[in-house]
């Protein structure tokens, strides 16, 4: 019975030495590696200024004022919308270079389809495959937008809570550079830089603003604006704000969860085609590759699928 008791006594202690050992390891490791997940927050940020110093030393401050008050994306010619566009996906990459590579794509698919399917083939794979290059930076731009409008809320409540504490506008965006993680705290920074290079803030704002295209920050910049003019609680507004964008993106949400049978549809009917396509070169390549000889036919296909594609868009997607 004695030995019963020290064998359970034993196995009891080992146990706990362990799970104190395994403990003690995973709250170093955690330690370490918030500490390295600071240092790289860090990193990022004072790259992030020094980015955004060397881009404003270049530019000037009475053009972008003038831009920023007499003129909307909705009305400037669609060189300068794509700028805006590259410059709100956050890739390091000019107009110039998006229509070289664009160009680059489209001729080597052209080459490719004509010694596939032809003249037609040609024109298909060109099309197709040249406007890959400004599907990616607007995938990257809805991608950060997305991101930014995640950390609205966040930002507007941090905002209010130093304003209460008696600070001012300028000090309360400067507190969300630092303290948030990008896209939002580059945002905020090149609006504080403008500032204190000598852009008056409302000019500064107007050009976040534009800058960034969301609605929700034209709101914030509208409220800052009146409220320089004419007063007000800020910081109540601002909460109301962050309460806004929460409840938009509570319904969003909704949205989301009821539209996901037809999106997942529309994904099954749209990658059918391609995929028993491949599949029937790879099972039976003599019987599928007649196909190529009819390019019209594929084109007709792919301008269908084009259709319903964006048919199905506008059913499953509308503003909220």
């Amino acid at each position: 019975m004695i030995s019963i008791l020290v064998s359970i006594l034993a196995f009891v202690a080992v146990f706990i030495a362990v799970f104190a050992i395994n403990s003690l390891m995973t709250d170093l490791r955690s330690s370490e590696a918030r500490k390295v997940r600071e240092r790289m927050e860090e990193q990022s940020r004072t790259k992030g200024r020094q980015r955004v110093r060397s881009a404003l030393s270049s530019q000037d401050l009475t053009r972008i004022a003038a831009d920023a008050a007499a003129k909307s994306p909705a009305n400037l010619p669609w060189r300068q919308k794509m700028a805006y566009q590259i410059e709100q996906s956050g890739l390091n990459i000019t107009v110039n270079q998006v229509l070289a590579i664009t160009s680059i794509t489209a001729v080597f698919a052209g080459i490719v389809g004509a010694a596939v399917a032809g003249p037609i083939g040609a024109g298909v794979f060109a099309g197709v495959c040249g406007v890959l290059p400004w599907g990616y930076v607007l995938m990257k731009r809805n991608k950060r937008i997305e991101k930014l409008r995640s950390q609205l809320p966040d930002a507007f409540e941090l905002m209010s809570r130093v304003l209460r504490a008696g600070q001012t506008i300028s000090q309360a965006m400067y507190a969300v550079s630092e303290e948030f993680a990008e896209p939002i705290s580059t945002e905020f920074m090149y609006c504080t830089e403008q500032m204190n290079l000598g852009l008056s803030p409302e000019g500064a704002l107007r050009e976040m603003g534009r800058r960034t295209g969301i609605l929700e920050i034209k709101i914030f910049v509208l409220s800052v604006v009146v409220h320089r003019q004419t007063g007000g609680n800020l910081a109540e507004l601002l909460d109301k704000l962050g309460d806004v964008v929460r409840e938009r993106y509570r319904i969003r949400a909704k949205i989301r969860s009821l539209t996901a049978q037809g999106r997942f549809q529309a994904g099954i009917l749209l990658s059918l085609p391609v995929f028993m396509f491949a599949l029937l070169m790879l099972i039976n390549y003599e019987y599928e590759v007649v196909l190529l000889s009819y390019p019209l036919l594929i084109l007709t296909a792919l301008g269908l699928m084009a259709m319903g594609a964006l048919w199905i868009r506008k059913v499953i997607n509308f503003d909220y």
